[in-house]
This record gives structure tokens, sequence and C-alpha cells, in this order.
């Protein structure tokens, strides 16, 4: 089996990576230290940009099982390094041209970077499921 550091760091990105939207929601509605006694409320009461931000910190956090599955079953199965990789990588850059569209408000664009990003562990999945057969 190849070195899976690489495997190792699409996931930390992956996991890492909603938080980015976190701070930039936090920063765009002023969040202050005694906002921290209920985080969730506060940004829960968001608008505008802040609001987009948080929306898409969520959804970052509710695309990573999938994600995070798919990766190690892909692993676990032994499909090739490359394809693991390539589909990592290419799931990464789309997650976060969706948080750019996201923040922009393009709506229709989001929709289909969002489609295209859940395709990427779907697409693992099935390699594997074809190898299993």
């Amino acid at each position: 089996m190849q070195s899976i550091s690489g495997i190792i760091y699409l996931i930390l990105i992956a996991c890492l990576l909603p938080y980015v939207f976190t701070t930039i929601a936090k920063k765009a509605a002023g969040f202050k230290a005694r906002d921290n006694q209920n985080p969730r409320e506060f940004l829960s009461k968001t608008t505008g940009l802040a609001a987009r931000a948080n929306a898409v910190q969520q959804n970052s956090f509710e695309s990573l099982p999938l994600f995070i599955a798919a990766i190690l079953m892909a692993e676990y199965m032994v499909i090739p390094q490359r394809i693991i990789m390539s589909i990592g990588i290419a799931y990464i850059i789309l997650r976060i041209f969706y948080g750019v569209c996201y923040l922009a408000n393009w709506a229709t664009l989001r929709t289909v970077i969002w489609t295209l990003s859940l395709l990427c562990p779907v697409c693992l999945l099935l390699l594997v499921i074809k190898l299993t057969t």
C-alpha cells in the first residue's frame, strides 16, 4: 500500500474548510467575545453575507460524512491512489468554489457546483462497488 499521507491531508482540509466559512460569518456579523455565550443563536440571527457564510459552513459539515466515508472506503478497497487523490482534490476545489458562489449569492452556479462536489464521493463509492462485484 502506498503512503496515505495525501489521503489524510484531503480529509484534514475537508474537515477544516467549514471553519473558514464560520470565521467569515462571524467577522461579517461583527461577532464579539460576549457573543460566544451562544454562538449558534448569534449566527442564526445574521443576514446577508454573514448568513450565507453560516449556511456554507453548515452545508460543509453536512457533506463531510459522505466524503470521508468514500475516501476511506476507496483507500480500504485499494482504489489506485491517483484516482482517490484526483477525486478528493476535485471535491476540495469544488467545495471552495461552492463557498465562493454562496458568498457572492450566485444561486444557480452554486447549485451546479454543489452537484458536482456531491458527485465526487459518489463516484468513489461507485468505483468501490465496481471493484467488489
